[in-house]
């Protein structure tokens, strides 16, 4: 009984962990998002900022990495 237990709290501790892949992807499209918003403002001044978007879906993927490894190590390793 207390197997169980516990192992459902793995598995609520993981789930509630997997949601930040999914913010992840609301972040990358908001990166994306405000890029093209602002490319079209401006569209001389687009090619200085590719780089800073490149940078900022990087950080927000790898937000979403983190927590798709909390939640398999959660799932796993605990």
């Amino acid at each position: 009984m207390e197997g169980d237990i516990a192992q459902l709290g793995q598995f609520i501790g993981a789930g509630l962990a997997a949601i930040g892949s999914g913010t992840a992807a609301i972040g990358v499209g908001h990166v994306a998002g405000n890029f093209l918003a602002g490319a079209l403002r401006n569209p001389s001044g687009a090619a200085s900022q590719t780089a800073t978007l490149f940078i900022g879906i990087a950080f927000a993927e790898a937000l979403g990495i983190f927590s798709f490894l909390v939640a398999l190590l959660l799932m796993f390793a605990v």
